[in-house]
């Protein structure tokens, strides 16, 4: 699975490689806001819900670039192929950019199990915490791997193995959450599964040359502390 997204999104068709990954992804990132706004614009959908959401993904794409700027993943760094950054972005980024328009253009009539206030508090909540987890959790395997390579053990690695993943999980699934709509279920579940669990699973595999690694994994949870 791993050898078949990386061919998607890095290599797709082959030929000269003008472009790296960041970079595709950053656009994405930091358009969300500009994007999100022309909606309200050509829909005249000023309601709570539409500017919720708006203020909810737009802020995320500027902490994005944001950590991006201060600390840059270095798998982002990879040069990638015209159609492998096309890919990366109509199959994978691109969706994200769909959440927004369903809720904003009225294809999405959301019925939320709470009162509007209460929802709404509930998804801000979330993705506020997916945010700072991810940060967090990404500054210090940048900040500490400079100093010290090895297993990470403390910190925001203490208890869960893949903190980054869960915040960004949370992140996403707060935007479910509000467009409350069948296609981001199913377009998170196949990021989820097919991309991010996968990668986890290779994390798992490359750490598991360290000589700690066993009783590291016997002490922590993978994703959700005394869940999963």
């Amino acid at each position: 699975m791993r050898r078949f997204t990386d061919y998607l999104v890095i290599d797709f068709m082959g030929g000269p490689r003008p472009w790296k990954l960041a970079w595709v992804i950053n656009f994405q990132k930091a358009g969300t806001f500009v994007f999100l706004l022309a909606l309200i614009a050509h829909y005249g959908n000023t309601s709570t819900a539409a500017w919720v959401y708006t203020a909810m993904q737009g802020s995320y794409g500027l902490v994005w670039i944001l950590k991006d700027t201060a600390f840059p993943d270095p798998n982002w760094q990879r040069r990638i192929t015209i159609g492998g950054g096309i890919n990366a972005f109509l199959g994978v980024l691109g969706w994200y950019w769909v959440f927004g328009w369903l809720l904003v253009s009225g294809v999405s009539q959301p019925d939320y199990p709470l009162p509007d206030f209460a929802w709404f508090c509930l998804c801000i909540s979330l993705c506020i915490t997916g945010s700072a987890i991810m940060i967090a959790a990404d500054a210090q395997k940048y900040f500490t791997l400079r100093v010290q390579k090895g297993l990470i053990t403390d910190g925001m690695h203490r208890y869960v193995r893949h903190p980054n993943y869960l915040g960004e999980i949370m992140i996403y699934g707060s935007f479910a959450m509000m467009v409350w709509h069948w296609l981001p279920v199913v377009v998170l579940a196949w990021i989820w599964l097919g991309l991010f669990a996968v990668n986890m699973i290779m994390k798992e595999a490359s750490m598991s040359r360290y000589p700690e690694w066993v009783a590291y994994r016997k002490r922590t949870w993978w994703l959700v502390p005394f869940v999963l």
